[in-house]
């Protein structure tokens, strides 16, 4: 599956959700999430801005674990970030976590974050609040298919498409003086 997305950073979460709501968006994700990133010891897929995640899930909303196994690849980052994506829904993380060691790849990064995720249309509006020692701030990622629908969302929001990034989060970080070394 390909996906288009956009980010913007530094939010104001209430003001956002409140616009989210008075726009009649549903709330469709409510989740802690632990993002293990996975990479071959030379860095080759981080070093071409993709990855292997395994994703474990609090769903807030559905009082559930969910498990996810995903490869990542970067296909553009002019516009917009265009993301070939490869995932699955997987029983038992540590199980995921052993067949990726096994193709030697190597734990690179576990990251935990909170997510708020809203549909408007066939896109999705997504809060995410970070663990402040991987990022401080708050930011929005606007995903869908179509980009008529991305930039009429980043419109009804307050925001201009120049208010947007195609950067990936450790680009942002790094522009932010926020080192990662990832």
């Amino acid at each position: 599956m390909q996906e288009i997305e956009t980010r913007i950073i530094k939010i104001d979460v209430n003001k956002i959700k409140e616009k989210l709501i008075n726009l009649g968006c549903k709330k469709v994700k409510d989740e802690n999430q632990i993002n293990n990133l996975y990479d071959f010891p030379d860095r080759r897929m981080l070093n071409k801005k993709g990855y292997a995640r395994i994703r474990i899930v609090e769903d807030n909303l559905n009082n559930v674990v969910v498990n996810y196994m995903t490869t990542k690849k970067l296909l553009s980052q002019e516009k917009y970030k265009i993301m070939e994506e490869n995932e699955v829904i997987i029983d038992n993380s540590t199980i995921g976590a052993q067949i990726f060691t096994s193709l030697g790849l190597e734990l690179v990064e576990s990251i935990k974050k909170h997510r708020e995720s809203y549909q408007f249309k066939t896109s999705l509006i997504e809060i995410d609040i970070n663990d402040p020692s991987f990022c401080p701030f708050p930011y929005l990622e606007i995903e869908g298919t179509n980009e008529d629908e991305i930039k009429e969302i980043v419109a009804l929001l307050g925001y201009t498409m120049e208010d947007t990034t195609s950067k990936t989060i450790y680009e942002l970080l790094q522009s932010e003086g926020i080192v990662k070394g990832v």
